[in-house]
């Protein structure tokens, strides 16, 4: 799933925000100034940033400068409710891909996010991506199928939502309750126990040695992050 860090400090447009990006099936986090912002971007591994210029304690265009000299290429697409120029340019200059001056229509946001996710990752949207390989296991989206060593293996529909979670989120801890969430869904009960053992069954399908993850690891305290 493609996830977006929206930083906005009025909370009636970052409610807006999110919950429109969340009905186009994108994973939204929100923050509220630019300091939680620059450090939820280098952490959390966001697909695109949404970014406000006017933010309290870093403004847009010192989060855009510094995450761009740390050597983030994650795409940026920039708010403003000013209409200069000069802004406009500045930001584009720093590191922004995009721009967007404040009052915007959702829809004309949303394909701005659709045009800068394709000319990043070749796709559109949420499952741009419909292949994916590592190691010797290569995953069809679109087909629903994966090969190891070119061969089918079978994975229950639990056990290929659960990789295509991990994959769409490489390098994310999600704890056991985000991971039921996406894969059983918000109204389905799954105990922990349950979740581990479909973790335990697709680690017997895709790891060399099961016993020693190389790719689906366990992250004491917190849940499991997938690093292939």
């Amino acid at each position: 799933m493609t996830r977006i860090l929206v930083v906005e400090d009025e909370p009636g447009i970052a409610l807006g925000l999110e919950d429109d990006l969340k009905i186009e099936g994108y994973d939204v986090e929100v923050a509220a100034d630019g300091i939680t912002a620059l450090r939820r971007a280098r952490e959390g591994a966001f697909d695109l940033l949404v970014l406000d210029v006017m933010l309290p304690g870093k403004d847009g265009f010192d989060v855009c400068r510094e995450l761009r000299r740390g050597g983030s290429k994650m795409p940026i697409l920039m708010l403003t409710a000013k209409a200069q120029e000069a802004e406009k340019v500045l930001g584009l200059e720093i590191g922004a891909d995009d721009y967007m001056t404040k009052p915007f229509g959702t829809r004309e946001l949303r394909a701005r996010i659709k045009a800068l996710l394709r000319r990043v990752n070749g796709g559109d949207g949420p499952d741009q991506q419909h292949t994916y390989a590592f190691g010797d296991v290569e995953v069809d989206f679109r087909r629903g199928e994966m090969r190891r060593s070119g061969h089918a293996v079978e994975l229950t529909p639990l056990e290929f939502k659960l990789l295509g979670v991990f994959i769409q989120a490489r390098g994310r801890v999600f704890s056991r309750d985000q991971l039921m969430d996406a894969a059983w869904g918000h109204d389905v009960f799954a105990s922990a126990r349950v979740v581990d053992n479909h973790i335990a069954n697709l680690r017997k399908k895709i790891e060399p040695d099961p016993s020693e993850p190389r790719y689906l690891h366990n992250v004491r305290g917190l849940g499991y992050r997938f690093d292939g």
